[in-house]
């Protein structure tokens, strides 16, 4: 099944079911064969074994309803659990409930669509654009564009597709797309309690009965990355159409399981690639600084964030100005070119005055080269006072206090970020610094020690010379 070798698994079931071996995941592969022969009958046989077996009953009364929908045979509504109830199942049915309206045409759909959608979380432009694929075909394209409001990207190519008069894939319409659908939340989920191999199976199963579901490849590659598979994730998204909605969304992801892979010249020549063509967008330059970022080439990364700030268009939500500011301002700072940082990143707080990350960076990175202290400090409080949980920036607010020598307080604030973040080197490094200035060596050895496990490079070099020497003017923290 994870590998998509249909005729052997299909094969592998039956012998396991004739000899009565066969095990709960493997009856959702033989309801998906029902599904997809439309052997309505069969199907029936499958669902009913399919709840027997327990594991995956919660799913026996949405497999129902959907094989009503395929079948024409019953009332499917009837079947889901009812409306806001209490369990896993009545929560998937409540999911499913609208997109079973629309594929009968119900009134009111759209809107409970709309509902659920919203409570969906990221899967919510999903349901939106397969309810808006559905109604399209049927030539209600007012009723399409109508859940097609928002500036997310899929959202804005869903509805150019229809503005455009051109086929919107992903509809949930019958018995095969809506286990699919089902499928897909249950990878999603398997996942989120480590189960990864089950979900990517259940994921690529989704595939196989909706290959227009570009939600099911991007999950069935997700889910094989996880598990170290790039060779077979990679290809999956090439199921993902030039067109689709999440075409843009299958190529990060794309680039993203190359990078982590260790493909990086494949990921560069996929970025550039992107960027080259007379359309090249603003997510287009972004995703080619951060390829350049994770292959530590931090100039090339903020030359292509400055490409995105010139390729942003007035209004566009997807990548605001001043993330893009901020982006390029750590890339140049990474770069060591800090007046050229100091301006992106003073613009980012021009254009963002309330938001912690950009006043943390510019206050943080003023003060550790003694620049204008004051206000650093200023800018580092007003961010914690706005993101008083951020572990990051509760350890900035601690070392300015000590290079301003209020030791107690740092103190108390660096243990506050240490609590927060264990394993952070920075974090520990700058408390053993403080326990050290303080007179607490001991504890500022411990600190060190901490710093240590996970430091490499100039850092565990320092820390490692701290713990020999202690502290000295030539190894206090970056």
């Amino acid at each position: 099944m994870t590998a998509g070798n249909w005729r052997l698994a299909l094969d592998a079931a039956h012998v396991l079911d004739r000899r009565g071996a066969i095990l709960p995941d493997a009856r959702l592969l033989l309801v998906a064969e029902a599904f997809h022969n439309r052997d309505w009958r069969m199907a029936a046989t499958r669902i009913d074994a399919v709840e027997h077996d327990q594991l995956f009953a919660f799913a026996a009364p949405i497999l129902r309803a959907w094989l009503a929908v395929g079948s024409g045979q019953g009332d499917a509504l009837a079947a889901l659990p009812a409306e806001g109830g209490q369990g896993v199942g009545a929560a998937y049915a409540d999911e499913h409930r609208p997109l079973i309206m629309l594929a009968l045409g119900r009134p009111g759909a759209a809107a409970q669509l709309q509902r659920a959608a919203a409570s969906a979380g990221a899967r919510g432009a999903r349901l939106r654009i397969a309810g808006a694929a559905l109604l399209a075909r049927r030539g209600d394209r007012a009723g399409a564009l109508a859940l097609l409001e928002g500036n997310a990207g899929p959202i804005v190519a869903a509805r150019a597709l229809i503005e455009a008069h051109r086929p919107l894939p992903g509809a949930i319409a019958g018995a095969d797309t809506g286990m699919a659908e089902l499928l897909v939340r249950l990878s999603l989920d398997l996942q989120a309690q480590d189960v990864t191999p089950l979900a990517a199976m259940f994921a690529r199963l989704a595939t196989w009965l909706a290959p227009d579901n570009s939600e099911a490849w991007m999950v069935a590659a997700l889910l094989l990355a996880q598990q170290d598979k790039e060779r077979l994730a990679v290809p999956l998204l090439a199921n993902v159409a030039a067109d689709d909605p999440f075409a843009t969304t299958a190529r990060d992801q794309r680039i993203r399981i190359l990078l982590d892979g260790g493909e990086r010249d494949a990921a560069l020549a996929e970025a550039l690639a992107a960027t080259r063509g007379p359309g090249a967008a603003t997510t287009d330059w972004v995703r080619l600084g951060e390829v350049y970022g994770a292959m530590g080439r931090q100039a090339e990364a903020a030359d292509a964030f400055g490409r995105a700030i010139a390729a942003r268009r007035e209004g566009e939500e997807a990548q605001a100005e001043w993330t893009l500011q901020l982006m390029r301002g750590g890339a140049l700072d990474e770069a060591g070119n800090w007046p050229d940082a100091r301006g992106a990143l003073r613009a980012a707080y021009r254009l963002a005055p309330e938001q912690p990350f950009v006043l943390n960076y510019l206050g943080y990175a003023e003060l550790i080269r003694h620049e204008n202290p004051d206000e650093a400090e200023r800018l580092i409080r007003e961010a914690h006072r706005l993101a008083p949980d951020n572990h990051a920036i509760t350890d900035s607010l601690g070392w300015a206090l000590y290079l301003r020598g209020q030791l107690p307080e740092a103190i108390a604030m660096l243990e506050q970020a240490a609590q927060g973040e264990p394993a952070d080197v920075e974090i520990n490094e700058h408390l053993g610094d403080a326990y050290f200035a303080a007179g607490r060596r001991i504890e500022a050895r411990f600190a060190w020690k901490a710093a240590l496990v996970y430091a490499d490079g100039a850092a565990a070099t320092r820390i490692a010379a701290k713990m020999e020497t202690g502290l000295t003017p030539q190894l206090a923290a970056r």
